[in-house]
């Protein structure tokens, strides 16, 4: 009996305690989910404001020194400029974003392909890098006309000209990634005799893909720039194409607000691509890597 009333005095104090545990936990819980949501309106709330006063100071020197239109245009008047021109602006807009898209994703697949087997194998990779730091060093405004003469398909063109520059930091940061991975790891895996596949899945891919991740981030942009830059060179052989071209007309008929609101297309084009990139690193690395892991203060 006397094992019998122990167990009940024991439960009753295991119940007596759990309340003098959870209480302090539960204030600490909602402080921290408190300033995570302050620092989340935060990050919005701070760029979104500095832009607004910008905006608003751009506004206020046009209008009190009366700035001409046609030299430097208010963000009012470029708004009503995209809401007049908008359809044939947004039409060359998305020529820019497949143009830059297709780049891009070719740019990963032949980079990461081309990474790979520099990282398996150092005769490959010393005899072909030096051809991949020539087009990276190589200004793509020399070499674009060129592919335009050789290059009958214009779209193809300046395919190739956005490809160039978004090729060489995915090819970059793929070979450096995979050749990143711990060398105690690499003996552990020996050890335990894992197949190719193994290895490339379980630890070159994981300790490479900080590298890939941050190196695409680069790439869109400078797929972006590509793209744009390429147009420009079109552009200037009658050819038009997309955003910059819109921008070259304008600047041949003066009208200065209309390449201003070509311009932003740009910008937010880069903004998005950037987010993008960004948000695909967030989902990618977050939960596991220490360059994308929210830590509390």
């Amino acid at each position: 009996m006397s094992q019998d009333q122990h167990f009940p005095d024991a439960a009753a104090m295991t119940l007596a305690s759990v309340p003098e545990t959870v209480e302090p936990i539960a204030p600490a819980t909602a402080r921290a989910a408190a300033r995570a949501r302050r620092e989340r309106a935060l990050s919005w709330a701070a760029p979104a404001a500095a832009m607004v006063a910008s905006l608003g100071l751009w506004e206020w020197w046009v209008r009190a020194y009366d700035v001409p239109h046609y030299l430097v245009p208010a963000p009012t008047r470029i708004a009503s400029t995209l809401m007049t021109d908008g359809p044939s602006l947004l039409v060359s807009a998305w020529f820019t974003v497949k143009l830059t898209l297709m780049a891009l994703a070719l740019a990963i697949v032949g980079g990461v392909t081309l990474g790979a087997v520099f990282a398996l194998s150092r005769p490959v990779e010393k005899s072909l890098f030096p051809f991949a730091v020539i087009l990276q060093v190589t200004p793509i405004v020399a070499i674009a006309p060129l592919i335009l003469i050789y290059v009958d398909d214009v779209f193809a063109a300046l395919l190739i000209c956005a490809w160039i520059v978004a090729f060489f930091p995915i090819l970059s940061g793929t070979a450096i990634g995979l050749r990143s991975a711990d060398s105690n790891l690499r003996d552990l895996f020996t050890l335990y005799r894992a197949t190719p596949w193994q290895r490339l899945r379980f630890l070159l891919a994981p300790s490479a893909l900080p590298f890939f991740m941050a190196a695409l981030k680069v790439a869109g942009g400078l797929a972006l720039i590509g793209a744009v830059v390429a147009e420009f060179v079109a552009g200037t052989t009658g050819r038009n194409t997309g955003l910059a071209s819109r921008i070259i007309e304008s600047s041949f008929r003066n009208e200065i607000p209309r390449m201003f609101a070509a311009l932003t297309l740009v910008s937010i084009l880069g903004v998005a691509i950037f987010a993008a990139t960004s948000w695909a690193s967030r989902r990618v690395l977050g939960h596991w890597h220490e360059s994308e892991i929210r830590r509390e203060a």
